[in-house]
C-alpha cells in the first residue's frame, strides 16, 4: 500500500505546534527528526521522535523535520491547505521557521518498521512499564502493570507525553470492577492498561478501523481479548450505556466536540480524563467541557501539552 508522506521543515521550538497542526487534519502517524533532542535530553524517543546519527549530523542548527503519513484516500489537496494555514496562524504567535511542505509517497513498511529499533521499555505513573512486544524485557522492581505492544499504524506508545499523563490519571482513578470508556484507542493502550488496572468492563472506540485492528490484537497480546469491546466509530456517536471513566486522547478540537456527550455517559461519581491538547488550546477546551455541564478538578502538564481530569454533575 502506498501512503503519501507529507514533510515539514521547521525549528525545534515550534515541533509540537506542528504536530498539532498535522493531527487536526487527522493525520495517521508523525516522525519527528530534531537535533535538539538529543542535545537537551527534554524528549523521550518514540514514534513522535525518530532519532539517529545521520539525523543529528543534518539537523544540528535548530531545524527540525516533522513527516506526517496519511492513507492513499486522503485528499491531499485539503491537507495541505489545511497545514498551510494553520502553519500561517502559528507564525502570528512565534518564528516557525522555512515552515516548507513537501509531499511524496512512501511504501507502509517503510513508515511502519523505520521507527521499532528507537522504541525502548519505559516506566510511568508507580505502577505500569511498557515495552515493545518483540523485547523480550522484565518489568522493572515495583512494577506490577506490564503492558506489551505493538502499535503498528496507530497511536500510543506510551512515551508521549499526552499518553504519558492519561496513564496517569487512570491509574490514580481506576476502582476494581468500574466500567471504563476509550475514545480515541489507536493502539489500545489505554484500554489495556485499565482492565489491568483493575476496571472490570471496558469498552474501546476509534474512527480509524486500522488502529481498532491492532488495539484488538494488543488486548489479545497482553491476554485480555475477551474483556475489551472494540468497536469502530466517530467519538460518542456508537456509544451507548454508563461508565465511571472515559478517556479520550485526542485532539482540542475533536475533545470539544465529544464534550456534549460525555455526561450523559458518565455514571454518578464518574471522571472524564482528556488530553492531547496543546497547551494554547486549554482555555477552548476548558471552557467547552464547562459549557457541557461538567467542571474542570485537575489539569496537568507535560511539554507543551495539557491532561485534564473533570466530574460531570452529579445524578439522581
Amino acid at each position: 500500500m502506498r501512503w503519501t508522506q507529507l514533510t515539514v521543515k521547521t525549528l525545534s521550538g515550534a515541533v509540537d505546534a506542528v504536530c498539532g497542526i498535522l493531527y487536526e487534519t487527522g493525520v495517521s502517524g508523525v516522525n519527528i527528526e530534531d537535533a535538539s533532542v538529543l542535545e537537551d535530553g527534554s524528549r523521550m524517543s518514540a514514534e513522535w521522535d525518530i532519532l539517529d546519527s545521520a539525523t543529528v549530523r543534518r539537523y544540528n542548527t535548530g531545524t527540525a523535520v516533522v513527516k506526517a503519513f496519511y492513507p492513499p484516500d486522503a485528499d491531499m489537496e485539503d491537507v495541505v491547505l489545511q497545514v498551510r494555514e494553520g502553519l500561517c496562524r502559528a507564525a502570528e504567535y512565534f518564528d516557525v521557521g522555512e515552515a516548507d511542505i513537501q509531499a511524496e509517497y512512501v511504501r507502509e513498511e517503510d513508515w511502519e518498521n523505520n521507527w521499532k529499533q528507537y522504541y525502548k521499555p519505559v516506566e510511568i505513573g508507580k505502577k505500569i512499564y511498557v515495552k515493545p512486544e518483540w523485547e523480550d524485557t522484565d518489568a522493572a522492581p515495583g512494577r506490577d502493570i506490564v503492558i506489551a505492544l505493538d502499535p503498528g499504524m496507530a497511536f500510543g506508545t506510551g512515551t508521549h507525553e499526552t499518553t504519558r499523563m492519561c496513564l496517569e490519571l487512570l491509574e490514580e482513578h481506576i476502582r476494581e470492577g468500574c466500567r471504563v470508556l476509550d475514545i480515541g484507542t489507536g493502539s489500545g493502550i489505554l484500554a489495556i492498561a485499565a482492565v489491568k488496572l483493575g476496571a472490570g468492563d471496558c469498552m474501546a472506540v476509534d474512527i480509524d478501523a486500522n488502529a481498532v485492528r491492532i488495539a484488538e490484537r494488543n488486548a489479545e497480546l497482553n491476554g485480555i481479548g475477551d474483556r475489551i469491546r472494540f468497536a469502530r466509530g466517530d467519538l460518542a456517536g456508537q456509544v451507548d450505556g454508563a461508565f465511571d471513566i472515559i478517556t479520550a486522547n485526542i485532539i482540542a478540537g475533536a475533545i470539544m466536540e465529544l464534550a456534549p456527550d460525555v455526561p450523559r455517559l458518565l455514571n454518578k461519581g464518574g471522571v472524564f480524563i482528556a488530553s492531547g491538547i496543546i497547551k494554547d488550546r486549554y482555555g477552548e477546551v476548558k471552557a467547552a467541557i464547562e459549557e457541557a455541564g461538567m467542571s474542570v478538578a485537575q489539569d496537568r502538564s507535560m511539554g507543551d501539552w495539557v491532561s485534564l481530569l473533570a466530574f460531570a454533575a452529579l445524578k439522581y
